[in-house]
């Protein structure tokens, strides 16, 4: 088998005549506009209507790229796990493609002698993960969640093991699994960085504090990669997935994310005293080369990126780039008081059904110096003007810009609160700094 790596988390697995595309992101402005790719591509999505299938791990913009499969060719049949939630098989089904849906951990024959076996990450925790909204405290243990899947690829002899985005506690369980059945990996992809919010966007830490837990970030998702490397014992590992910029007004934000350039975790795999260098060996690879597992040797020696030309293409490309919903109208507060009874009914209904109550009030920053104050305890909801917001003493704030929040009110089908929160685009202040989860899972479901 080959494995040719493309961006982030999309690379193609070949055996003999056969192609699979995974996690599609090739076009850049994901997440409404805010996640670019540096070093910027030089191919399109239509350069890879040659691959036979197209695994999509979960639901995330940087995996389900809209903008990428809507320029593919809709006869690739698109392969996902069979989750209880049917969102992301109806997002590729909306855009003209036949989904395979898989069941957890059955192994699959494809064609020329290729197999596929798709797990569900069960464990739904999104403090682990860094996502904040994206989950719910009620899924159960052997449903599949719509939080993430990982995958193998065989041939009978060869075995890529693709741990997408799971975070390691999250999906131990599968990954035992994994490891039970296939005792030798030879190629394992392994995620090493944590997208999300957290520590940019929380307005309530300093800049120092920011700083150090961008530090503890990073150092927390390389453990995370030993884990996996530790228990699967591949031959060859490579990080990857999660490899994004910041562009736009959000561009200043880069630095803060805790977001290890992929040449920062090559150097910290290959001398980490926790990995075995001799036994497990780090592969990094250039955009369209790749590695082939039956030789063990890449297509080409890895050229490093330079770094101080990505901050000129920041400063001088990035910056200048206007997010998705910058060329609607700003909403008015008429449009958005239409809104507010359905928003509500829903937040509500999802209170009670995961039994969430809470003192700390949402309070969302919604146009001009108005304030909405959203109840979590079913005293429902009210505008205020922005100086009373002095008055609260427990409270998440939450502000966003206009036009963005009006397509959130709409529906998912418009804007999702979990995309724009890992966009970057939501700036947070709670008090105290004390994280309620089930808010944040409530708030998705604040929509019309």
């Amino acid at each position: 088998m080959k494995l040719t790596y493309l961006s982030s988390a999309s690379v193609i697995i070949n055996h003999e005549k056969t192609n699979i595309l995974c996690d599609p992101w090739l076009v850049d402005g994901e997440f409404y506009g805010s996640w670019f790719h540096y070093p910027s591509l030089n191919f399109k999505p239509e350069d890879f209507n040659f691959v036979d299938y197209i695994y999509i791990s979960h639901i995330h913009p940087d995996h389900l790229s809209i903008k990428t499969l809507s320029r593919m060719d809709k006869k690739i049949p698109v392969i996902i796990l069979n989750y209880v939630d049917k969102f992301l098989k109806r997002n590729i089904e909306r855009l003209g493609f036949n989904v395979i849906e898989l069941e957890h951990n059955k192994r699959t024959h494809l064609k020329d002698n290729l197999h596929i076996n798709i797990l569900a990450a069960h464990y739904c925790n999104p403090e682990l993960c860094s996502k904040l909204m994206g989950c719910s405290n009620v899924e159960k243990i052997f449903g599949a969640t719509s939080l993430d899947s990982m995958s193998v690829i065989d041939n009978g002899k060869e075995v890529v093991v693709n741990t997408n985005d799971c975070p390691f506690e999250i999906a131990k369980f599968s990954a035992d699994a994994i490891k039970e059945y296939y005792k030798n990996i030879d190629f394992l992809l392994v995620g090493y960085t944590g997208a999300g919010p957290y520590p940019q966007c929380f307005d309530m830490l300093t800049d120092q504090e920011k700083n150090d837990a961008a530090i503890k970030k990073k150092k927390q998702f390389f453990d995370q990669a030993e884990s996996y490397v530790n228990l699967f014992q591949p031959k060859f590992f490579m990080p990857f997935a999660g490899r994004y910029t910041l562009g736009g007004k959000l561009a200043d934000l880069n630095d803060q994310r805790g977001v290890p350039e992929l040449e920062e975790a090559f150097d910290y795999f290959t001398v980490s005293s926790n990995i075995n260098q001799k036994k497990h060996k780090c592969i990094i690879l250039n955009a369209q080369n790749n590695f082939d597992m039956s030789t063990e040797k890449a297509s080409a020696p890895y050229r490093k990126s330079n770094l101080r030309e990505k901050i000129n293409y920041i400063k001088n490309v990035l910056l200048t780039i206007k997010f998705d919903f910058e060329n609607k109208p700003h909403a008015t507060l008429e449009q958005i008081n239409r809104l507010l009874p359905k928003c509500y009914e829903r937040f509500e209904n999802r209170r009670k059904k995961i039994n969430y109550n809470s003192d700390k009030v949402i309070l969302l920053k919604i146009i001009e110096d108005k304030i909405l104050v959203i109840s979590c305890n079913g005293s429902g909801y009210k505008i205020i003007p922005e100086v009373e917001k002095k008055d609260f003493k427990n409270f998440l704030f939450i502000e966003l810009d206009d036009r963005l929040l009006n397509l959130l009110l709409l529906g998912p089908k418009f804007a999702h609160w979990n995309n724009a929160e890992i966009g970057s685009h939501l700036r947070f202040y709670r008090y105290p700094d004390v994280f309620e989860r089930a808010q944040y899972h409530c708030l998705c479901y604040f929509h019309s």
